[in-house]
């Protein structure tokens, strides 16, 4: 069964929550605030991590970011109590899959997790022959994630490599928003969308080193990458 990280400073929400989530038969450990988080996520492997948003002695995007750096591919659901758009934005930013506002239902967040965790399993793995790609100076690893130039190399995220591999696939070629959202998040919905807004903003910064290539916006019709 998947193993899940849950980071919650509330201690009866954390407790109720923990308990709820073993009973639907996903293992999940608990941590009361995101020092002791992070000391979990080293220590064991997780296939999923919900982080609260707002906690003492490190805060939720700061966990996302650590756990982002170190490496390993997990997916990340935010629980916050915050409903503006820059919050929401903020939680893409640093690597977010979903964002659940509290108050919430418990069984509308293991749906959450059902999906997430499909959407993760339903990732193929890709032969050598099928996962490099020329991309102007870039030559792009899908299968290791790696965007390389010359001698720097860039580590990609799931999402990063899954976008970008979609646009490899389709250079100078137009691709619509929804066909992109519900190839690579499963559906197209506007938090989503959100997300997905985000992952482009990432990927044309690490392309911008290359001025032939551009991930153009089409009005009300989706993306295209054009590689001159």
């Amino acid at each position: 069964m998947p193993n899940l990280l849950l980071v919650e400073d509330d201690t009866n929400l954390g407790a109720l929550l923990q308990e709820y989530l073993i009973d639907k038969g996903f293992p999940t450990d608990l941590a009361t605030d995101g020092q002791k988080g992070w000391e979990r996520f080293v220590a064991k492997a997780y296939d999923l991590c919900i982080f609260d948003v707002m906690m003492p002695k490190k805060d939720g995007f700061s966990l996302a970011k650590e756990v982002r750096m170190s490496g390993r591919d997990v997916p990340i659901i935010f629980l916050t109590a915050k409903s503006m758009k820059e919050d929401t934005m903020q939680g893409f930013r640093t690597g977010a899959d979903d964002y659940v506002t509290k108050p919430f239902d418990r069984e509308e967040l293991v749906l959450r997790i059902e999906a997430i965790l499909r959407r993760y399993r339903k990732q193929p793995e890709a032969s050598e022959e099928n996962s490099r790609y020329q991309v102007g100076i870039f030559t792009f690893d899908y299968s290791h994630q790696q965007l390389v130039s010359g001698d720097k190399s860039v580590r990609l995220t799931s999402k990063e490599s899954a976008l970008l591999k979609l646009f490899c696939q389709n250079i100078n070629q137009p691709i619509s928003r929804s066909y992109a959202l519900k190839t690579i998040w499963g559906d197209d919905s506007y938090f989503n969308a959100r997300s997905m807004d985000v992952y482009i903003t990432k990927l044309r910064k690490f392309l911008k080193e290359d001025p032939s290539i551009e991930i153009m916006n089409l009005h009300g019709e989706g993306f295209k990458l054009m590689v001159g």
